[in-house]
């Protein structure tokens, strides 16, 4: 049911979320980590909806710091500690994980965080499948600007990287010019042709 991918999803992130929180603690400089808080699955087998999720309430302004589409990048989330951080924190998952999976949807109040989404590639990750599309892990690599929170932690820019695949791909494409495999093709069309005429006569 989605209720308890949503559930198993949030846990997920919340455990990397853990990772994160400590490695980046012990930081100098580094202050408050953003938390996933936890989700829990309560059965109620009596009631028609069978499933339901309890999670502690969130009192405060609720800002969306990263968006599922990664096309928006709202100014709390660029201009705010807690956004910086989220950013960090997704960046930190996508190298942790080789770029397999990225935490999406980064959104609470203040450094906790919840409703959370993650993308893996096609194939999933360690047997886990995200439920967002992987297009998002895509978006990121080419959105993501690094900010002191991601220095801090030593994570590699994705900017240099993105570049050069890009540049490997489009030299690749030169190297196979389509004129000369329509060349070879031609003449042969033509012999066949010939041949053809010759077997008539």
């Amino acid at each position: 049911s989605v209720v308890i991918q949503e559930c198993y999803v949030q846990n997920t992130a919340r455990e990397y979320a853990k990772l994160y929180a400590a490695e980046a603690e012990p930081l100098e400089g580094f202050g408050e980590v953003p938390e996933i808080i936890p989700i829990f699955l309560i059965h109620r087998p009596a009631n028609n909806i069978p499933y339901a999720t309890v999670e502690e309430e969130l009192v405060g302004e609720f800002v969306k710091y990263s968006v599922k589409d990664g096309k928006e990048v709202n100014f709390l989330r660029r201009d705010s500690e807690a956004g910086q951080k989220c950013c960090t924190f997704q960046h930190w998952v996508y190298e942790k994980t080789n770029g397999n999976l990225l935490v999406t949807d980064l959104q609470g109040v203040g450094m906790k965080l919840t409703d959370v989404g993650i993308a893996t590639l096609a194939k999933g990750y360690k047997g886990f499948k995200g439920n967002c599309s992987f297009s998002f892990i895509e978006q990121f690599r080419a959105l993501h600007q690094c900010n002191e929170y991601c220095e801090m932690m030593g994570l590699k820019s994705l900017r240099t990287t993105h570049q050069k695949q890009r540049k490997a791909t489009s030299t690749k494409s030169k190297n196979l010019p389509n004129s000369s495999t329509v060349k070879k093709m031609v003449p042969k069309k033509a012999r066949e042709h010939r041949e053809f005429i010759s077997s008539e006569h």
